[in-house]
């Protein structure tokens, strides 16, 4: 029996483009499957997490990592009684927007876009799947049901303010009520997604040699979980001790948020799906303890981790590949494979074809990027140099 606030596929707001219901997986399913067999979604196994997919095997790609986000959001929205299908739909397609190079191929191209609308992966993902996927008879797009659409668009919290372009063009058509927080599906999503890359960006890091125990033991959360595994196995070897000490850290962001967010719902008392979205606040959330422990976890990634010396040197390799490849195919559209010729010809400005070209470019992979940018600017491979 689901929770009184969670959402119900059989009172769901349908889809733009009407069509017949499955005989045998509800709307939610049927918006999950659409995802999973996207040709976005299969372009994430080679997009960067935080290592380019090309530097090893064990590193965490936008695939793995989307895989990981749904299991953990399952898991919540199991136990809260949540739809688990429309979690995991929301948690599958949260970074189908991405560029390639991770964060920095993001920032890159939204400097590039700035003079067009700006870039932002949000609302790229919303493109991507009411857009530019485009495999249907009667439709652009995957055609989700609004409820998915509302979960990508706004699982982060309400958007306000000015609206990226991709997302103020499809609202327009297609009113996602962005000012009101998302379903507590798509809440959980998003914060199954800060679970997740708190938990594997140390495991990474601790592959790459980024980091060493001692190091990661200066994050008191971690320190403890250290303890309580040499207590319970005093001779284990490192490298069980290391995965047991990181399954503790995971299970503890995982306990918060099913503590505090179970509190939250018995103060707030939703009747509805729509009583989470009016309720004024995130109810899925870590306790403002575990809030603070995190703090000092996010601090100390961002310090060890995400500005390395040799993740910097990447960062500023990956951005002079964007930085090069967006002038080229603004400059040469025709370099542009066949199938986007239609939109080209159709563009009637710079701003259009600027779009057109981020497009493009945000679509592409880590080894696409490279490889396209070694055959079209020349010069050595850049993964040589990287």
């Amino acid at each position: 029996m689901g929770a009184t606030y969670a959402c119900d596929p059989a009172n769901s707001r349908g889809r733009l483009y009407p069509e017949e219901e499955s005989a045998f997986r509800s709307p939610f399913q049927r918006d999950r499957d659409r995802i999973i067999h996207s040709s976005a979604f299969r372009r994430l196994k080679h997009k960067t997490q935080v290592f380019l997919e090309h530097e090893g095997d064990y590193y965490r790609t936008r695939l793995t990592h989307s895989i990981e986000v749904a299991q953990v959001a399952r898991t919540i929205a199991g136990t809260l009684g949540l739809n688990e299908h429309l979690t995991e739909a929301v948690a599958l397609a949260h970074d189908l927007g991405h560029t390639p190079f991770g964060h920095t191929g993001e920032d890159a191209l939204d400097a590039l876009m700035q003079p067009y609308g700006g870039f932002d992966h949000n609302a790229q993902a919303l493109k991507i799947v009411t857009s530019l996927e485009r495999h249907y008879a009667d439709f652009d797009g995957l055609n989700l049901t609004w409820e998915t659409l509302e979960g990508i668009a706004k699982h982060n919290g309400p958007v306000t303010g000015e609206l990226p372009v991709a997302l103020s063009e499809y609202n327009e058509l297609h009113d996602l009520e962005l000012e009101t927080y998302a379903s507590a599906e798509a809440q959980v999503a998003a914060i199954s997604d800060d679970i997740a890359y708190n938990n594997h960006d140390l495991h990474d890091a601790i592959r790459a040699k980024l980091i060493t125990e001692k190091d990661i033991c200066t994050v008191d959360m971690v320190a403890r979980s250290f303890a309580e595994v040499d207590q319970k196995y005093p001779t284990l070897d490192a490298n069980r001790r290391f995965h047991e000490a990181l399954r503790r850290v995971f299970g503890l962001m995982v306990e918060d948020v099913l503590g505090e967010s179970f509190r939250l719902m018995n103060k707030v008392n939703p009747g509805s799906a729509w009583d989470v979205r009016q309720a004024g606040q995130q109810l899925i959330r870590f306790s403002p303890g575990m809030w603070e422990e995190l703090k000092q976890l996010r601090g100390f990634l961002f310090r060890q981790v995400y500005r390395a010396p040799s993740v910097v040197k990447m960062r500023e390799q990956v951005t002079m590949i964007v930085n090069e490849l967006f002038p080229l195919f603004m400059e040469n559209p025709d370099y542009l494979p066949s199938e986007w010729r239609e939109d080209v010809r159709k563009a009637n400005d710079e701003t259009a074809l600027a779009r057109i070209v981020g497009d493009y470019i945000a679509g592409m992979t880590d080894r696409f990027a490279i490889e396209t940018h070694a055959r079209f600017i020349g010069g050595a491979d850049v993964r040589s140099r990287l």
